[in-house]
Order: structure tokens, then C-alpha cells, then sequence
């Protein structure tokens, strides 16, 4: 049923269904390129986040002390 509906509307000339080609790929090649923008700010804020929760491990790890009660230092 949807195919035949499709068959029955009318096409369009080429010179005007360019216009309309050309915009399609413009609109998705803007979405791709943000997405791809958000997606490089979230992984620097993961990286970010990653870096300070490392930095806390080994301070806290240098801070802790052993099993025979001194402290380790890096």
C-alpha cells in the first residue's frame, strides 16, 4: 500500500529537486559535525574527571599506610 501511494505522487524536475538534495546534505552533515563536537567535549570532561580521580587515587595512596603501619610514598 505505502509503495503504491509513493508511485502515484507526482516527481520533480531536476533542476528544482536540487535545491532540496543539496539542503538535505547540508542539514545532515551539520548534525553529524554536532554530534561529533558534543561527543569531543564529553570525552575531555571524561578525560578531565578521569585525570583528578587518578590524581586522588595515588594522593590517597601515597597517604595510606601498609600493612606494617608505614606510610608509602611514591
Amino acid at each position: 500500500m505505502p509503495t503504491a501511494l509513493l508511485g502515484a505522487l507526482p516527481a520533480l524536475p531536476l533542476h528544482e529537486a536540487g535545491k532540496y538534495v543539496a539542503a538535505a546534505y547540508v542539514v545532515a552533515f551539520a548534525v553529524v559535525l554536532i554530534y561529533v563536537a558534543i561527543m569531543a567535549v564529553r570525552l575531555s570532561h571524561i578525560q578531565r574527571e578521569l585525570g583528578e580521580l587518578s590524581r586522588r587515587e595515588r594522593a590517597a595512596a601515597g597517604r595510606q599506610p601498609d600493612s606494617t603501619g608505614e606510610s608509602q610514598l611514591p
